[in-house]
């Protein structure tokens, strides 16, 4: 399985942006398709965008659509998570997630996750 670390989480003020990053090893990176979550305290963990293989192919929920972009470096084993016009109730832990599979909202569909990186949204 592939070795996922997240980085690039912090604090920012309502409409401001942090750009997050995942870096993967130990596998091929361009094999799989990746997916971001998030967990807010005391709730459950919640999809915010895949992208497939290449990149071609970008899914959001509408929590996030038209705010979140998504994008992966294959030749650098990057993936990255651009939040643009950051609300409060962003706050939360950010994960990356690797499958095999396509994309998904699922966490029982990914296979690798990251240790997460805290992202707060002050008012």
């Amino acid at each position: 399985q592939v070795q996922l670390v997240e980085s690039g989480g912090g604090l920012v003020q309502a409409g401001g942006s942090l750009r997050l990053s995942c870096a993967a090893s130990g596998g091929t990176f361009s094999r799989y398709v990746m997916g971001w979550f998030r967990q807010a305290s005391g709730k459950e963990r919640e999809f915010v965008g895949g992208i497939s293989w290449s990149g071609g192919n970008k899914y959001y929920p509408d929590s996030v659509k038209g705010r979140f972009t998504i994008s992966r470096d294959n030749a650098k084993n990057l993936v990255y998570l651009q939040m643009n016009s950051l609300k409060p109730e962003d706050t939360a832990v950010y994960y990356c997630a690797a499958t095999s599979r396509w994309i998904s909202s699922m966490e029982y569909e990914y296979d690798s996750w990251g240790q997460g990186t805290q992202v707060t949204v002050s008012s």
